[in-house]
């Protein structure tokens, strides 16, 4: 695999950096280097996009959690100096209500959060073992190698969300290849913009059916609010399509590259083979999504009025956007970040965000990883990688981070 280190390192002292900077192809888990010297040099830097605009790139823990948790930093995206990843016409448009500020967004993710309550989330945990255990059932009992991501790391997720929304599963092909091309960077505007519309232009659909004919699921719920007025049926519709993406595209991926990183750390992937301690467990699914942090393209923002912050004012109208997969990196909060420990607490870790916007299904993640995570390394013991490590493709072609496939035998 070629050496893909390059960056701000390697530019004129006085150049503004480019985000998002390129990963270095011998250390996978971890954030770019160049992000870790900007870290080193100070908790904000002006930094360049692909339109040519300037955005304020936050790289310290301390510095991202006061900017998430202020008011004066908005989530809409129609503010001026806001950072998008894209051009409008790639399909980056408001995904329901985490691209709004209260009090709107906080109108519409009640309407949604029932489902998501811990306690709520916790009666679904026998479903989502029965799900796990079938899956590694059909693997032991299917040819090895076997490409795990399709095996088992995009069925679990998929079948969860399906069954909470009430996607029938059958369509389940349809929407995971549209939602990895709207993820996917590499696609043309008109190719990200099509697969929107057709998951959208599906789930409209489903929510009339259910507008017509309830039933006892999330995507019913959603409708209700439809017929009693509170949500119209675009906004019903996008809630539906962000609840859908959400819900599997980031812990599918969690799955497959946590593994990844288990199987280059035997010695934490031994611990959960040997503990029954479900302790143990969350906390290494804390420490894998402090480690390794999926959603690597920041969380973008922009400011509304000046803030004073680290001896730096930021101006209303300017973006900024906080780096998360550098703040879980911070030395100043976590002792040798750079190493996988599944004993440290890492709670404290900004993978799902901070403040009014932190992610909403945050318990279902977690409580799908602590599964897997407890049960797939004792059921196959011998789970090892079926190709050369530099031969793994990785997805920094895309804004949720992980692999396109894993090969793995027994």
């Amino acid at each position: 695999m070629a050496d893909t280190l390059t960056g701000p390192a390697h530019e004129a002292p006085d150049a503004v950096p480019e985000f998002p900077m390129p990963r270095d192809s011998r250390c996978p888990f971890d954030p770019p280097p160049a992000l870790k010297e900007l870290q080193g040099q100070g908790p904000l830097t002006k930094v360049r996009l692909w339109d040519g605009s300037e955005s304020w790139l936050v790289t310290r823990y301390a510095e991202q959690r006061a900017l998430l948790g202020d008011a004066r930093v908005s989530a809409d995206t129609d503010q001026p100096g806001y950072p998008t990843k894209a051009s409008p016409e790639a399909g980056e448009g408001k995904l329901s209500f985490i691209m709004m500020d209260d009090p709107e967004h906080a109108r519409l993710r009640r309407m949604v959060t029932g489902p998501f309550a811990v306690k709520k989330v916790e009666t679904l945990r026998p479903a989502v073992q029965r799900i796990v255990d079938g899956l590694i059932d059909d693997m032991l009992a299917g040819p090895a190698p076997v490409d795990l991501v399709d095996a088992f790391a995009l069925p679990i997720p998929s079948l969860v969300i399906c069954e909470l929304l009430g996607v029938p599963y059958e369509e389940h092909e349809f929407f995971q290849e549209n939602t990895k091309t709207m993820v996917r960077t590499t696609a043309t505007p008109e190719e990200r913009g099509a697969a929107s519309r057709e998951v959208a232009g599906y789930l409209a659909g489903l929510l009339g059916k259910r507008i017509a004919e309830p039933k006892d699921d999330l995507l019913s719920g959603i409708a209700a609010r439809v017929t009693a007025g509170e949500l119209t049926h675009q906004q019903a519709t996008e809630m539906a399509l962000l609840l859908l993406i959400a819900g599997h595209e980031t812990t599918a991926n969690m799955i497959a590259l946590g593994t990844l990183a288990l199987l280059q750390h035997p010695d934490q992937l031994k611990l959960l083979q040997e503990t029954d301690d479900p302790k143990l467990v969350a906390a290494a699914v804390e420490e894998l999504l402090r480690y390794l942090h999926i959603t690597h393209m920041g969380r973008r923002r922009a400011v509304t009025e000046d803030i004073e912050i680290a001896g730096q004012v930021i101006k209303a109208g300017e973006g900024v956007i906080m780096v998360n997969e550098i703040g879980n990196r911070d030395p100043e909060v976590f002792a040798d970040p750079d190493r996988l420990d599944l004993t440290r607490d890492a709670r404290r870790h900004v993978a799902f965000g901070f403040g009014v916007h932190q992610c909403l299904g945050q318990p279902l993640a977690r409580m799908e990883l602590q599964v897997v995570y407890g049960t797939l390394y004792k059921r196959i013991p011998t789970l090892k990688l079926a190709a050369p490590m530099e031969d793994v493709r990785f997805k920094t072609d895309a804004f949720i981070y992980g692999v396109h496939e894993l090969p793995v035998s027994w």
